[in-house]
């Protein structure tokens, strides 16, 4: 078993899926992409990941629907949301549901990390 913690990343925009998983492995976290919320939610891993970044503008189920839903299911896992439309209500919205953190598209690489290691704290055995 790796102590490497896994990100899971959802994003509709292929290019900025593809961009982001070389981000968090070049950060050195394992990275696990999906197309839409419906698909992450149809994987089953045999471990969850250890943290979620998604696009909150996506076909079907948005990125905040995503949190809520799994929040509501009792699953905690860290969620960093990332918009290119961000605003108040959206952000109250988010960090009411438990977000880690919310950033504006296009996100620096240093404020991804940040938010990325904020979330994993305590995470590790």
């Amino acid at each position: 078993m790796s102590d490497t913690p896994t990100i899971a990343i959802v994003d509709d925009d292929e290019a900025v899926r593809l961009a982001t998983a070389s981000f968090v492995r070049s950060l050195g976290y394992e990275a696990r992409t999906y197309a839409s919320a419906q698909d992450f939610l149809r994987d089953e891993p045999g471990v969850p990941p250890d943290c979620l970044i998604t696009d909150v503008q996506m076909p079907g189920m948005s990125g905040v629907e995503l949190q809520e839903h799994l929040r509501a299911e009792g699953r905690t896992l860290p969620v960093i949301v990332v918009t290119a439309f961000p605003n108040e209500a959206l952000r109250r919205r988010v960090f009411a549901a438990g977000a880690a953190a919310f950033l504006e598209k296009p996100c620096a690489g240093d404020a991804m990390m940040v938010s990325l290691e904020q979330a994993l704290e305590g995470r590790a055995a």
